[in-house]
């Protein structure tokens, strides 16, 4: 019964409907007339923006190329700025950087010159680039075949022979004439000798003969004689304390390198001592030796008046404990105790220039030279004081020819340009 009355007013809904509303089928256009009657307000705005529709496109395509663009210009820069870093070895640079700056604060008087110390130390951190630039270059085939070496940018290939060579050349051309320019040219002369022992000299040993670790460690000692001479502009005995611990200290940490890295080197085509070494015994007297001769030197830097007697004491407990490690590498030679004597190698430089710079005492000889120039100066000013005076005073007994005016027509000059100058009539103008 329910479902019959459900049924009956479904379709007498339905009658009522398609009385009151026309068939589509059959009348389409006045079907679809209230639609269009109701969307009409709305017809502008559509028309716009379909009219708009090219604009916009080609606004969005454009802002598209342009971050594009962007974003390869991005890469490319990231790219090349990270393949310059490798190619520099920036924290083996940064190394060279603080010896050479230790070097000048050392060659410096009473008063250090900042300007000067961060001249020399950009210009020594561009030549040290460069010389690492152009190792790498000549050692690719080299550094393709050690596992540690084969992904720098030159093996992998992320950057070509011929740029890396302009890098170099560029970046040490630019560095040696900041140096020439800002400090001195013994320091430039320095500068450029030691990028050529390093690029041309150490570098094609390295394949020839082991006594390449003897002339790596001759360039590592030269940047704090760079850095003397950059401040005081000459070279002397006190200079050769921070050079001669630097070369020194290289031999027994470059002798650990060799020792645990060996295998390495081997198949890079390298010749160390450790190789006709097996044992390790040569290496590792070689190593307690260098340390024996760095002994000393803190009482050479307290005696020849470069430090305070407190750096004495000082150098002398760091290089025993440096040479205690040494003295444990030689009685068991073995990739531990090598190990443990070049982590010790890599402390102990700093704390030595740490020390050095903390204890040091102003270069007396650049105090002396400084004092000799300002006599000099002072003197020569003096003499131009004097004749000075002396042509004022042969000035001032001639006669004046010019009459002098009142100071009120010069203040009503200069202050006041636009107030009258005052006529002032001399007294002979009167009587005629």
């Amino acid at each position: 019964m329910w479902r019959g009355s459900a049924v009956w007013r479904g379709s007498a809904a339905w009658t009522l409907r398609s009385r009151m509303l026309p068939d589509a089928r059959h009348h389409p256009a006045s079907a679809l007339g209230p639609i269009a009657s109701a969307r009409s307000p709305f017809s502008a705005p559509s028309a716009s923006a379909s009219a708009a529709g090219p604009a916009v496109a080609e606004a969005t395509a454009a802002a598209a190329a342009v971050s594009q663009r962007a974003g390869s210009v991005s890469d490319v820069l990231r790219h090349y700025g990270r393949c310059y870093f490798e190619l520099s070895k920036a924290r083996l640079s940064a190394l060279v950087v603080a010896t050479s700056g230790a070097g000048y604060v050392l060659g410096s008087g009473n008063m250090v010159d900042i300007a000067g110390l961060c001249c020399t130390c950009a210009g020594t951190m561009m030549v040290a680039a460069s010389a690492n630039t152009l190792n790498q270059v000549f050692e690719i085939k080299n550094d393709a075949k050690m596992k540690r070496t084969m992904q720098r940018p030159l093996p992998s290939g992320r950057i070509s022979p011929s740029h890396a060579a302009v890098w170099a050349t560029s970046i040490g051309a630019a560095g040696t004439a900041l140096l020439f320019w800002k400090a001195n040219g013994l320091a430039a002369g320095l500068a450029a000798s030691n990028l050529i022992l390093y690029a041309f000299v150490y570098t094609p040993l390295k394949q020839i003969h082991p006594v390449n670790t003897w002339v790596g460690a001759v360039v590592g000692a030269i940047p704090p004689l760079l850095g003397w001479a950059a401040a005081s502009s000459e070279l002397s005995w006190n200079a050769m304390i921070l050079p001669a611990a630097l070369y020194y200290w290289q031999i027994p940490h470059f002798m650990a390198l060799a020792y645990l890295c060996r295998n390495d080197y081997l198949a890079g085509g390298y010749r160390m001592f450790s190789f006709a070494d097996p044992t390790g015994k040569r290496t590792a007297w070689v190593s307690l030796r260098n340390c024996l001769y760095m002994l000393p030197l803190g009482y050479f830097a307290y005696n020849w008046g470069i430090t305070s007697e407190w750096f004495s004491l000082e150098a002398s407990l760091l290089t025993l404990g440096l040479t205690i490690g040494a003295l444990s590498f030689t009685l068991e030679p073995t990739p531990k105790s090598a190990r443990r004597m070049f982590y010790g190698s890599l402390l102990y430089l700093p704390a030595f220039m740490a020390g050095l710079l903390l204890h040091r005492l102003p270069n007396e000889q650049k105090e002396h030279n400084v004092t000799q120039m300002s006599e000099i100066a002072g003197v020569l000013y003096g003499a131009e004081q004097q004749n000075e005076r002396a042509t004022k005073k042969r000035e001032d007994r001639k006669p004046s020819r010019v009459q002098s005016r009142p100071p009120v027509a010069y203040a009503s000059v200069a202050p006041f340009p636009f107030l009258p100058v005052p006529v002032y009539v001399s007294p002979q103008a009167h009587e005629f």
